[in-house]
């Protein structure tokens, strides 16, 4: 009869725990014996055990056991690799599993020790009460933990996954949908499920960042799919560590069990190995199937002719088959339908706005987290590029460049065009340089933009030369300062040239300071100052010299001089066109240059 407060019940995870409310009733006499409250009923904290964290204090007057309490530890773990063992689980996983399920075995020893406060095994039906008849003396403390492992009727499955990582109500739960799945065969389809989804994963913090982004970015009607995705991402952003725990392998694998646990009921052979071959196929790679699977938990439940389906929608945007696999990987929505039905009404706003469809492709194959935009968002933002001149083609290849500008804040862009007209630059010059650098638009005012003003600034160009210099070059603004700008400044200076002189240099050429020192300043320098037996302060006259490819103009232009034995400047010699050049002096019509080495 007293079984039936130990089974497991489909109602409540804590039936599966000692009900004291559910007790049988006795004479008034027995409520005289001192009632120690279950936790259940009054929850009380009780001191730790010294042996492990989560076992309480044994009752005040103990049943005969060693003086070493760790002994019943080993006992209690010892009874749950034999009851896990029953069912044919190897000794080395049930040892493992009774190590790691510090919580299943603690409910174990408290309806043990229950049973033996109040005197109840005689309510146990058959064993138990042979155990009352036997007396503590005689049966042993294994014995009784295994009696109530088998009564709880999970067989064994939730120790099994909490060692696995989840807690106990969480271990109870999944056990339920797991009734029809063998102890043995649960293990192996982890096992292997595991290795097919998070061996070789390096997720260097990018799943927990890329689900905020695609959060940030969803402003249409969300379906099915995709709510139960947000609901996930809200049950990990709940807890400590938030989303970033995301890239943690075994917590991942934990997390998607807890939520979908209709995962562990998927066969391995005819489900997951094919699903995981085919994404391979398509260009996502194993050690990164985790990180999409994360982003999107559904997709793991897709069988592969659901998937071929889904993606045909993108064909125009996966050029080649392994691009379909590197757009899943930065945006696994596209697989949904609210998705889907998106990218129909981005493709018709756009084709509204004349923008080119190749344009708009591209855009999207670069940043997929448009297709979570709604065109009324779009369509604000390309108003305010409207205003500046940039439409049809040109908007077209601002997208192409920088699609994440379409996705920003409508005041955001407005902060960005009002920093430069504070500058002195006009609109129709920002309609310019948002063509021709619209990465610009897309940073920070404070730790960008500002950033690169204080150095132009610094090294001596002035406010009223701004303009000009932003006008001619305005990639400065999205130069690295450390790993770019003072590079090239170092460099020049070690040169012996003064920041006086660079600053006059960058005035005059603004795309200076963005010229690699080894494949363009250094050999530049080298052929000025050892073969054309120049001094380095000329390029401070003409620093444009750097623009000119060595070898097609610098070096045949030199040699004609040379062999004519004519001293000519910098500019004089490279700053004309072929045909001037050619006139004043080869004395003839058109240029035929012919270095020593072609006439050898």
């Amino acid at each position: 009869m007293f079984s039936q407060f130990l089974q497991l019940s489909p109602s409540s995870p804590q039936n599966l725990f000692f009900n004291p409310l559910s007790l049988p009733h006795y004479p008034s006499s027995f409520h005289k014996i001192p009632f120690k409250s279950h936790p259940f009923l009054l929850p009380k904290p009780k001191p730790l055990l010294h042996f492990h964290p989560l076992l309480a204090t044994p009752p005040s007057n103990p049943e005969p056991l060693p003086n070493d309490q760790s002994w019943q530890t080993h006992e209690a773990q010892e009874a749950i690799s034999e009851f896990l063992q029953g069912f044919g689980v190897s000794q080395a996983d049930s040892d493992s599993i009774s190590s790691n399920s510090p919580r299943y075995l603690k409910m174990l020893v408290d309806g043990v020790r229950d049973l033996d406060e109040l005197s109840l095994w005689g309510s146990c039906g058959a064993e138990g009460k042979d155990f009352a008849v036997a007396g503590d003396a005689v049966v042993g403390f294994k014995k009784k933990v295994l009696y109530i492992a088998k009564e709880k009727g999970d067989n064994g499955k939730v120790a099994f996954l909490e060692s696995v990582g989840l807690s106990l109500s969480a271990a109870m739960n999944v056990a339920r949908y797991l009734s029809a799945e063998s102890l043995p065969a649960l293990v192996h389809k982890v096992k292997c499920m595991k290795e097919l989804l998070i061996s070789g994963n390096n997720d260097g913090g990018r799943i927990g960042k890329n689900a905020r982004r695609m959060m940030m970015y969803l402003s249409i009607p969300i379906d099915e799919e995709l709510q139960q995705t947000l609901s996930f991402f809200e049950k990990i952003q709940a807890r400590r560590g938030g989303l970033d725990m995301l890239g943690s392998n075994d917590a991942s694998f934990r997390y998607l069990i807890e939520s979908f646990p209709r995962l562990l009921l998927l066969s391995v052979e005819s489900h997951m190995k094919p699903m995981v071959e085919f994404l391979e196929d398509i260009g996502v790679p194993r050690g990164r199937l985790i990180n999409m699977i994360l982003l999107f938990p559904p997709i793991i439940f897709y069988n592969i002719e659901l998937i071929k389906l889904r993606v045909l929608a993108f064909k125009e945007v996966a050029v080649v088959d392994k691009d379909i696999g590197k757009l899943l990987l930065k945006y696994p929505w596209i697989l949904s339908t609210s998705i889907r039905e998106n990218y129909k009404e981005v493709l018709y706003f756009f084709n509204l706005e004349k923008v080119p469809i190749l344009s708009v492709h591209r855009a999207i194959k670069s940043w997929p987290h448009i297709l979570g935009c709604s065109t009324s968002k779009l369509k604000l933002m390309v108003e305010h590029f409207d205003e500046l001149g940039v439409r049809n083609k040109k908007l077209g290849q601002v997208i192409a460049k920088s699609p994440q500008l379409l996705l920003r804040k409508p005041q955001e862009l407005l902060q960005v065009i009002s920093f430069l007209e504070d500058l002195g630059i006009d609109k129709e010059t920002i309609g310019r340089i948002i063509c021709r650098c619209p990465e610009i638009f897309a940073t920070s005012i404070e730790k960008t933009l500002k950033r690169k003003l204080e150095f132009l600034t610094g090294i001596g160009v002035s406010g009223a030369h701004i303009p000009r210099v932003i006008k001619k070059y305005p990639e400065l603004f999205v130069s690295d300062v450390d790993r770019t700008l003072l590079p090239r400044m170092t460099y020049l200076m070690t040169l012996g040239l003064s920041a006086k002189d660079i600053a006059f240099m960058v005035r005059k050429f603004s795309p200076l300071l963005g010229y690699s020192i080894d494949e363009v300043l250094r050999p530049k320098v080298d052929f000025l100052v050892n073969t054309m037996e120049k001094p380095i302060t000329d390029v401070v006259d003409y620093p444009r010299y750097f623009s000119y490819s060595l070898e097609k103009k610098i070096k045949p232009r030199f040699w004609v001089l040379k062999a004519r034995n004519v001293e000519c400047s910098l500019k004089d010699m490279l700053g004309k066109n072929d045909d001037d050049f050619a006139a004043d002096y080869m004395g003839v019509g058109s240029m035929l240059v012919t270095s020593p080495i072609a006439k050898q």
